[in-house]
């Protein structure tokens, strides 16, 4: 009898770790997901505060016209991608963006009136701390990427990630890394 009640707790004792490994698994993708939804909000922060500021630079100047659309055209092509699962075009769609915000620094100093209103110095910092949050998002976003990654190829976390393949088994796109970095990362090896 003492026999089989050792297998029987050896068993409960596997199958306890197993669920451990799993739950653990979940949380890791559920972080990655969430993670995800951060980039979602400050990128969804950053359209609001382009917005208004495009509409206090409309009595300035013309740039904002050609910048509205822009901008315009590429939330648009962003939120379609998103809509169409295209992650890649998402990604590249938003970083362009960013490099429109970069390009707003030139416009304030060339037009000193627009450099002295308030809401428009303002909107310009916004812009700039939302650039940052925004950063610190897709650094959070792609750590928690690595995390997992790192996590699921552990050696018994991998055989419990084969079993439930379904559910464990996530392929997430890194934020503003080449799927060719992000190899070069993976094979990377320290040479001695």
């Amino acid at each position: 009898m003492t026999i089989l009640t050792i297998i029987i707790v050896a068993l409960v004792i596997i199958g306890l770790w197993f669920i451990a490994i799993y739950n653990k698994l979940i949380r890791m993708i559920e972080t990655v997901n969430n993670n995800k939804k951060q980039i979602d909000v400050q990128l969804d922060r950053r359209y609001k505060v382009y917005e208004s500021l495009i509409e206090v630079i409309k009595k300035y100047m013309d740039y904002e016209k050609t910048t509205l659309k822009e901008v315009v055209a590429l939330r648009s092509k962003a939120q379609q991608a998103a809509a169409g699962g295209n992650e890649k075009a998402r990604m590249e769609a938003e970083d362009a963006i960013s490099k429109i915000g970069a390009g707003l620094n030139l416009v304030f100093e060339r037009y000193p009136d627009l450099k002295a209103d308030k809401n428009a110095l303002q909107l310009q910092e916004e812009i700039v701390n939302t650039e940052n949050k925004l950063t610190f998002s897709k650094q959070a976003f792609n750590d928690s990427i690595e995390k997992y990654e790192a996590t699921r190829k552990s050696f018994f976390e991998s055989m419990v990630v084969s079993l439930f393949s379904e559910k464990l088994l996530k392929e997430f796109m890194y934020w503003g890394i080449t799927e060719e970095q992000r190899k070069q990362q993976e094979q990377y090896k320290v040479k001695m």
